[in-house]
């Protein structure tokens, strides 16, 4: 059984295409055409299902078409409609980790030097070139600037990353 804390969100199903049960995949990171993985995850009635890909070709840079095996049918790919698509962690743990987004780290708790915990990442706030974690701290919400020259560790099974961040940094 896949559990969800076990993969992370990388788009959505939006819409069949054509008549053979291809569908329009809605991606936010493409690491299903950088890291190799026979499958990708659908959301099926609350239940996290593989499906195995038998091809896709991208549409666009953010979306591509995906036929998956054993969906052979528009009616077989609507029933696969607004399902959310993950990619499963253990990909990327085997030695893809520089390929991954930021998404990626949304559920991780953040550590500072002395291991403190700073909060836990709820999300990536992408709207500026200086991409930021949005974190749940004890007291409130923060943004942390999601910068290489602050992270000084990653833990990817205890989804830990640990941060030097500049003094006075979470007082704003």
């Amino acid at each position: 059984m896949i559990k969800k804390e076990n993969t992370y969100r990388i788009g959505r199903i939006t819409k069949a295409h054509g008549l053979k049960g291809e569908v329009v995949f809605n991606f936010e990171d493409d690491i299903f055409d950088r890291v190799e993985c026979p499958y990708l995850i659908c959301e099926v009635d609350g239940i996290l299902v593989p499906f195995f890909i038998e091809e896709y070709r991208f549409k666009n840079d953010s979306s591509a078409l995906m036929k998956f095996e054993d969906i052979d049918s528009v009616e077989q790919a609507q029933r696969l409609l607004g399902s959310e698509v993950y990619f499963e962690n253990k990909y990327i743990e085997e030695g893809a980790a520089e390929e991954v987004s930021l998404n990626y780290f949304i559920g991780f708790t953040l550590t500072d030097t002395d291991g403190h915990t700073i909060g836990r990442i709820t999300g990536i706030d992408d709207q500026t070139e200086n991409w930021l974690f949005e974190v749940e701290t004890a007291t409130s919400s923060v943004l942390i600037p999601a910068h290489d020259d602050f992270i000084t560790a990653i833990n990817h099974q205890n989804k830990t990353i640990e941060m030097n961040l500049p003094e006075g940094l979470l007082d704003l």
